[in-house]
């Protein structure tokens, strides 16, 4: 026998064979082998329509991000204006509250000022009504024959008031 020129049994043998192994992987192996492939290939596209998806999602997602962020950013930015607004309005309004206060004081010092002043002439006064009674006192304990004697009195009378003012 040869093993490059087979005989006519042995061909005829290796056809049945072949055949029937065909027949057999065709009634039974191809459609499973097929199935799979199928499913392989539903399962794939069915990965691919769900990869798309995802990325039109993504997407969507970056859109809405970039939306959110820009919303975010106004209302950032019109949280500080407000903000500064406030920041100002506090410090007129403390500003006009201290010039309130000021004046106030201001006022209150003034109207001190003014009663310490007419507690001082009450006391001028009051001290001048006293040398006056002192000087009538005085007068009257004086000898008053005559009149020259009675003007010398009274200039000294009023040198002795005016340099008792100045030691005060």
């Amino acid at each position: 026998m040869n093993l490059v020129t087979p005989d006519f049994g042995l061909l005829f043998w290796m056809v049945v064979i072949f055949g029937l192994v065909f027949f057999l992987l065709a009634k039974f192996g191809f459609p499973v082998i097929t199935d799979m492939v199928d499913k392989r290939s539903a399962k794939i596209a069915q990965s691919l329509k769900d990869a798309d998806e995802i990325e039109a999602r993504m997407a969507s997602w970056k859109v809405e991000q970039a939306q959110m962020l820009e919303a975010t950013r106004k209302e950032q930015s019109q949280m500080l204006r407000e903000a500064t607004e406030t920041k100002a309005r506090i410090v007129a309004d403390a500003k006009a509250q201290a010039q309130a206060e000021a004046d106030k004081i201001l006022t209150e010092a003034k109207a001190q000022i003014e009663a310490e002043k007419e507690s001082a002439l009450r006391d001028v006064r009051k001290e001048i009504a006293l040398l006056s009674v002192q000087v009538a006192e005085k007068v009257l304990r004086h000898e008053l024959s005559d009149e020259g004697s009675q003007r010398a009195f009274i200039d000294q009378l009023v040198d002795e008031a005016s340099q008792a003012q100045m030691r005060s």
